[in-house]
Parts: C-alpha cells; structure tokens; sequence
C-alpha cells in the first residue's frame, strides 16, 4: 500500500508577522515555519496505517528551500521518503494551482490513498483537497475525525455543521482531509532524525511535472490584493450594577445589535 500526504509549511504560531511592503502578504524573511498543523495530524494518520500493515508512507511538499526541514521532520517521524516541488515558477499559486501541481505528483506516484490536512493555517481556504480529488478523479472526503480500513474499504467519520457528524465509505484510491484532533502526533524520535538523513528526497521542478505556464502568479484565478491586521473597535463598555440589571442591560444590548 502507498500513501502520499501533502504537507504545507506555514510561519510558526509564535512568529511575529509583519505585513510586507506591497501588503499582499506577510514578510517572510526571518520568521520560523513549522509544518502545518492539520497536517501533522495527516501524516500520524498515515504513519499509524503504515504501523498496522505494510505501507508506505510518501511525503510532498511545494515550496522554497526552507520547506526541506519540514520534510525532514516528516521523515523523521517514520516517513519512507519525500518528494520537494522547489521552483520559483510555483511561487505565488493560487489553490488550484497547487492542487495541479500535487495532482501531477499523484498520478505519477499512483498511490492507494492521499491524506492531508483540511484546511491551512495561514490561508484556510479548505479548497486544495476537494480540487485534487476533482483532478485525479478520485472519491474524497473532508473534515475526518475518524478513519477505520476493511478490506479495501476506508469509513470515515466527518464533522458537519452543528456539531453532528457523518458517516461515509470510500473505495481506494481516495483522498482524505483530516481535522485537527483525529489522533495524537509523535514526535520525531533520535533514531528517527538519524535515519531520516538517509530516507530517499527527491527534487522536482515544475518542467518535471510537465506543468510549465499553468501553475505560478502568472496563471491565478484567484490573487490576493491586500492583507490587514484586524480593525480595532471601540473600548468595552462595562456593565455595572445587580446581576438582574446586569442582565437586563445586556439583553438589551444583544437586541440592539440585532443578534437576538
């Protein structure tokens, strides 16, 4: 059994973030990245699956040269190899681009199942997975809490609205995007790091992928035109008096506002 999970690297949760110059985006240069956090909760999805049967587990990755730490983290952590998409052309993808660019990688690779996680940190648009699935044509799922395999059957629980949850069975190949708290991730073990150096990487560019002019700023169907820190409001107004005038006073607030 192969499994590909994709990874992203995002800035780290404690970095500071300073918009750049252009206000497009943030300044990257001099933070620290870490992979993001729904995929850590992909790629121990696919290490427990590769724990209790013989599997191997295939890590990818787009980005600059700083992405091959997350990919040695991964492999680290038990992955079997890596595949690093490093080119300037893939800078600047939009969603779609992405997901072509993670598509070419799927149908080369042919594997048995794709796991990811549901959405990014820093873009959370939730929009990749369902787009690669469409390009591979293969069935999918988001949101997965649970993943249960039976004789070539994967069911998967989902989160839906209002807290409830859905049930569904998929055939492989498929993909699956996971939730955050699916599982408990590992940690990189010292084995593990020392093995890592030797795991196969492979660098791929977008002329490899046979994607050259399709993917990158210049073929966007979506661009962001600018970023901004939230907007601050005025100060909090505080509420004195009995807990029933407290109470009252907030109802009436609430009523104002129109949320009631």
């Amino acid at each position: 059994m192969k499994i590909i999970v994709c990874l992203k690297q995002v800035p780290h949760q404690d970095a500071r973030l300073d918009i750049r110059s252009d206000g497009a985006w943030i300044q990257e240069e001099g933070i620290k990245f870490e992979i993001n956090t729904y995929d850590t909760y992909a790629l121990e999805e696919a290490l427990r699956i590769k724990d209790a049967a013989e599997a191997e587990v295939v890590v990818v990755s787009i980005g600059p040269d700083r992405v091959t730490q997350a990919l040695r983290t991964a492999l680290g952590m038990g992955a079997d190899r890596a595949i690093h998409v490093k080119d300037p052309e893939a800078e600047a993808s939009d969603a779609i681009g992405l997901a072509k660019i993670l598509a070419a990688i799927v149908k080369a690779e042919s594997p048995d199942l794709v796991i990811m996680g549901m959405m990014s940190d820093d873009g959370n648009f939730a929009a990749i997975a369902p787009m690669l699935a469409g390009l591979t044509d293969m069935p999918h799922t988001t949101a997965a809490v649970k993943v249960e395999r039976s004789n070539g059957t994967l069911r998967i629980d989902r989160e839906i609205e209002g807290g409830a949850r859905e049930v569904v069975e998929l055939r492989s190949p498929c993909v699956i995007a996971v939730q955050t708290g699916i599982n408990q991730v590992r940690y990189a073990s010292l084995k593990g790091i020392m093995a890592a150096k030797k795991k196969p990487f492979d660098v791929k560019s977008i002329a490899d992928l046979g994607l050259g002019g399709q993917v990158g700023a210049a073929a966007v169907k979506v661009r962001i035109e600018k970023i901004s820190p939230p907007v601050k409001g005025e100060r909090a107004e505080i509420l004195e008096g009995s807990t029933q005038e407290i109470a009252d006073r907030l109802v009436g607030k609430i009523k104002e506002l129109g949320l009631l």
